[in-house]
């Protein structure tokens, strides 16, 4: 299938300079493609995930993808999307960013394939050394302000009395533009792609490209995202889902992929995962058969975090949900992934000494926990098989419990049924 094509049937097509004509681009030639990047935290988020999917799709197909990472205009702000103007990072701040992405980015593309080896590029490096008064007639000679206004990311701004909109975010386009001619004359880049709020950037980028050197450019959009709910994709109730694992675990990376609406989910398997259309559309089949066995979700939430994380960080992640909602073992599972499991059920603090010597009867620990009333009803509980600790399952009502129980020398997880868990802590 053309990557055009392949495109279209994720629906990862919202705009398209000349869909036939590039469509022909992509069949006869090899074509280098390039995204950008605003470095404008220390992470990326699961938003900016999809145009790195479009990237690696066309380097999958044959074509020569680029990265920018933007160091130019990060320090500048985009406009687009926006409602009130970005607060402008220090130049420090930006450098930092741009470290910091920079792995980041490279982990969705292959630097090794030949011959369309990847590209990772930062546009300060072009931009850096321009004054500002060659940068007014090499490139700001070529747009009138009538055009630039036009833009949808700019009229929604200037229609807003009370923010309007800073002469600085104001040129942010023509320096997207610039990046576009650059890429262009030096790396011979015929194409951008982007989210659909990039759409009047891109198009600017054409125009500069082809007055300067006299060269067909072209553009595509993909749509963006958000759930069928209408909120927007990429938040939770705890905040923005980051790819660092230091600001997002991996673990609640992949609760926030299985946790997808059973209306998103195969739109997400097209959108975020490189298997085949024959392989969705059997999850397809699977997921409307028996929507509550969430079979989809899981296979989503393995392949992301996978891709992100890798495969030792999907396994402890997809074990840590097993515990809380399988019953799964805590046999070598890292404390760090347990910890994860305590923020999700409520703990007791118990006095450590408790535990020394012979230890606490298993029916009091019950009892302190919260999970059981009295002694007397975690005695019937137990007998009826349906109390757990560390997710073992209890026989004798005389079990004491002591230090080495515990896990990582001071947790234990007690479990009364299938839900209702509770993680005490000794202090």
């Amino acid at each position: 299938m053309n990557i055009y094509d392949e495109l279209l049937w994720r629906g990862l097509v919202a705009d398209c300079t000349d869909p036939d004509a590039l469509r022909h681009q992509l069949d006869d030639h090899r074509v280098t493609v390039y995204c950008g990047f605003d470095p404008t935290s220390d992470s990326i988020h699961v938003g900016i995930l999809l145009p790195l999917m479009v990237l690696r799709r066309f380097q999958n197909a044959g074509h020569i993808p680029i990265a920018v990472a933007g160091g130019a205009t990060g320090s500048v702000g985009d406009p687009s999307g926006k409602s009130t103007e970005r607060s402008l990072l220090t130049a420090e701040q930006i450098a930092a960013n741009v470290a910091s992405v920079l792995p980041q980015l490279a982990r969705f593309l292959d630097f090794q394939i030949v011959p369309n080896t990847a590209r990772l590029v930062d546009n300060a490096d072009w931009t850096r050394s321009i004054s500002f008064i060659d940068f007014l007639r090499d490139i700001g000679k070529h747009f009138t302000v009538n055009q630039m206004i036009a833009k949808e990311s700019v009229r929604a701004r200037m229609e807003d009395r009370e923010t309007g909109i800073s002469f600085t975010e104001f040129s942010y386009m023509l320096l997207q533009a610039h990046d576009f001619y650059v890429l262009a004359r030096d790396q011979g880049c015929e194409l951008q792609v982007g989210g659909s709020d990039q759409w009047g950037n891109i198009t600017l980028g054409i125009d500069l490209v082809r007055k300067k050197l006299a060269r067909t450019a072209y553009g595509l959009t993909f749509p963006l995202i958000t759930k069928a709910d209408g909120t927007k994709f990429g938040k939770t109730e705890s905040g923005t889902v980051w790819l660092d694992p230091r600001k997002t675990s991996p673990y609640r990376f992949y609760q926030f992929w299985v946790n997808s609406a059973d209306a998103d989910v195969i739109r997400y398997l097209k959108y975020f995962t490189f298997l085949e259309r024959e392989e969705i559309e059997a999850w397809e089949a699977r997921h409307l058969a028996d929507p509550g066995q969430r079979a989809a979700h899981r296979e989503l939430a393995r392949i992301v975090t996978d891709l992100v994380h890798g495969p030792r960080a999907t396994e402890e992640a997809i074990r840590a949900s097993e515990i809380l909602f399988g019953g799964g073992l805590l046999d070598d599972l890292s404390e760090g992934t347990f910890n994860e499991v305590v923020g999700e059920v409520p703990t007791r603090p118990v006095d450590h000494l408790k535990f020394s010597g012979p230890g606490l009867g298993i029916l009091e620990l019950f009892v302190e926990s919260g999970l059981s009333p009295s002694k007397g009803q975690a005695r019937k509980d137990l007998e009826g098989g349906g109390l757990y600790l560390n997710n073992h399952r209890l026989t004798d009502t005389q079990r004491l419990v002591s230090t080495a129980d515990l896990l990582y020398g001071r947790h234990l997880l007690l479990r009364k049924g299938k839900r209702n868990y509770v993680v005490v802590t000794a202090g």
